[in-house]
């Protein structure tokens, strides 16, 4: 039986806490600003204990780490330097969800050197699209190519943003005013967010995509010099990227971010009712011949132990638990300092208990 420490009683957090303590193999220390939160998801489980969180007191933090073996972060992002900071003090691994780039190279100096692990950047994207792009890349004997799509989108959308909060506001409008990391003709680059639209169908649906910032992790750095093109973009119904960039831009709410996380909280309900959208596109050599490889699954919202949870719910958490697990207990066990999330096989994050979540048979056919 492990204790970990989860930072973060949100939705996420709620799908972690459910997800490691139906397993029977984890004890969860759930700890939040919001002390009542942290017991309203912990009360739900018998292996769980709510714990108040002060991010700005460190010492603080490291008393709430005695007796864990690792901390996951399921806070916004900006929480994310004091989290890892108190982890390496307090001598417990280190697991989030960040998809902010300048926290994640942070995270990274810690875990130069240390005897701890430090996994950032272990949700849906990044982390399980970087999983599934490296077993892509891995299949060719040259790579040319590498394309990742990801998007949660609701299943019934009314606005017309046709959209729905379904996780971190924070993380949301970061990634859509950030730049973006891509290779370009082999250069590692930076572009604009919002830029690289593009228009594609599946199953008789209208979607587009377009740039935005994190979800390739440290993919574009573990692949540079290795491939001539490596882009992420973001998968939305036809539209709300063009009302997005009205309001960061025409109205200039790029400059006040907080203002647009209160319009957007007030304005947009949440749900459940959603789905997740993964593609990955590789193409180069095999065997001598040109070819192209496809990952392309749809994971849809789900009860887990009981409950119901929306798919970026359950695919972030499935994320973060998965890699955990596999540090705790099975491929990644012994390892130390920084694992990047492109470093862990496919093969054995669909295998974990918790990775099953995005296990898809016609997905991985013909990927050999």
């Amino acid at each position: 039986m492990h204790t970990v420490a989860l930072f973060g009683a949100g939705k996420i957090g709620e799908a972690i806490t459910a997800m490691l303590a139906s397993s029977g193999r984890y004890t969860v220390r759930v700890c939040d600003g919001d002390l009542a939160r942290a017991k309203a998801v912990a009360q739900q489980w018998g292996s769980c204990e709510a714990r108040q969180l002060t991010i700005s007191d460190h010492s603080a933090l490291k008393r709430v780490l005695q007796g864990c073996s690792l901390v996951m972060s399921a806070l916004p992002f900006a929480c994310n330097k004091a989290v890892a900071s108190a982890a390496a003090d307090a001598g417990v691994h280190y697991a989030d969800l960040t998809e902010d780039v300048d926290t994640s190279h942070y995270i990274a100096g810690l875990a130069a050197n240390s005897p701890l692990c430090f996994i950032p950047q272990c949700g849906i994207a990044p982390g399980f699209i970087s999983i599934a792009a490296a077993h892509l890349a891995r299949l060719f004997d040259q790579l040319d190519s590498l394309k990742m799509r990801v998007g949660a989108l609701p299943i019934y959308p009314t606005n017309r943003l046709k959209y729905n909060l379904t996780w971190s506001t924070d993380g949301l409008i970061n990634e859509y005013c950030n730049p973006c990391e891509v290779i370009q003709d082999g250069m590692l680059i930076k572009v604009p967010p919002l830029e690289g639209h593009e228009n594609f169908s599946l199953d008789g649906d209208e979607y587009e995509t377009f740039n935005t910032s994190g979800g390739l992790g440290t993919l574009c750095h573990s692949l540079n010099g290795k491939v001539r093109e490596l882009n992420y973009k973001t998968i939305r119904y036809p539209g709300h990227r063009d009302l997005i960039a009205f309001l960061l831009t025409d109205l200039r709410f790029h400059d006040d971010r907080d203002a647009l996380k209160r319009i957007l909280e007030r304005s947009l309900s949440t749900t459940r009712q959603d789905k997740c959208m993964i593609l990955v596109e590789a193409t180069g050599l095999d065997k001598g011949r040109f070819c192209q490889k496809t990952y392309a699954s749809t994971v849809y919202n789900q009860a887990i132990a009981g409950h119901h949870f929306g798919a970026i719910q359950a695919t972030t958490a499935a994320g973060i638990c998965g890699v955990v697990d596999l540090l705790l207990e099975g491929a990644l066990k012994g390892r130390r300092g920084l694992i990047k999330t492109e470093e862990i096989p496919l093969p054995d994050f669909l295998a974990n208990e918790f990775g099953r979540i995005f296990r898809d048979e016609k997905a991985l056919s013909g990927l050999s």
